[in-house]
């Protein structure tokens, strides 16, 4: 049996949360809207928030549709049917257009199989030993950027407009061979996605998984608050909402530790907790 608790908090100041945990049956998912810079263009009159939604409405109906589906055969079909939500009046070509990360876990009889598109962690405890399951072409597609701006002659630009340039390089490597994925207007995405199987029985067995935004991954991964095997502890003692209490507080206590450029971040938990058994 899978024991489920979740949490979700859009940053401070915001009104709209731009993540989404779900539930159906056994499957679980995150996902996580990326956010549209102001001032930049889209492409469609729907936003994060709009595509998120959709999309975990419409996972939920590739589930019922086709229980045995992989993962990722789901998560095309869910990308797809949101392809035909946006109606006629969006530009679903534009490099812009609404897209998220995804992290999925299904339990199914003696073994749950999990799926990691783009920067939403997953943490896994198989018996003591603790794993991370993680998406790692952004952070690298990002980094390569990062190097060819520094070869740039310094003072050629204002700071906003090296950071639009940015943007647009971004843009550009978004579901590329040699960029990222992440879930947008293009099922074939799913195809792409990080997926593995883990056993509920016998040697390692999966005891606990949280599954992660950006926005709650950084209590490891920027303000080193712990390490992944503290998240899980922290997480099973203090639930969801005491680790997003963390990294709030972190946020205010710590700004010279962010890495990111918003300074807070909507912040996702999803926690499962398993019985194994021999």
């Amino acid at each position: 049996m899978m024991r489920v608790r979740s949490a979700s908090d859009p940053a401070p100041g915001r009104l709209e949360n731009e993540d989404v945990v779900f539930r159906f049956g056994p499957l679980v998912g995150l996902l996580d809207g990326a956010t549209v810079p102001e001032g930049f263009e889209t492409g469609c009159v729907h936003g994060p928030g709009w595509y998120v939604r959709h999309l975990a409405a419409r996972m939920g109906l590739a589930l019922a549709a086709r229980p045995a589906a992989t993962l990722m055969s789901s998560l095309a079909a869910a990308i797809l049917a949101v392809r035909a939500d946006h109606g006629g009046d969006c530009d679903l070509d534009h490099p812009g257009t609404p897209s998220s990360t995804v992290c999925l876990l299904r339990e199914g009889g003696d073994q749950v199989d999990y799926l990691v598109l783009c920067d939403s962690p997953l943490v896994l405890d198989t018996g003591g030993q603790v794993s991370v399951v993680s998406d790692e072409r952004l952070d690298t597609a990002m980094a390569e950027l990062r190097d060819t701006a520094a070869g740039l002659p310094a003072g050629g630009a204002d700071p906003m407009t090296r950071f639009r340039h940015a943007v647009l390089a971004q843009r550009e490597r978004m579901n590329r061979t040699h960029g990222y994925w992440v879930a947008a207007a293009d099922p074939d995405a799913a195809y792409h996605a990080v997926t593995g199987t883990l056993p509920l029985r016998g040697p390692g067995a999966l005891h606990r998984a949280a599954l992660l935004s950006d926005g709650a991954s950084c209590a490891v991964e920027q303000f080193g608050l712990f390490d992944w095997a503290g998240l899980l502890d922290v997480t099973a003692a203090e639930g969801p909402e005491g680790l997003i209490g963390r990294v709030r507080a972190a946020e205010r206590d710590h700004p010279d530790r962010l890495r990111r450029h918003k300074r807070t971040d909507d912040a996702s938990v999803m926690f499962c907790e398993f019985d194994p058994t021999d």
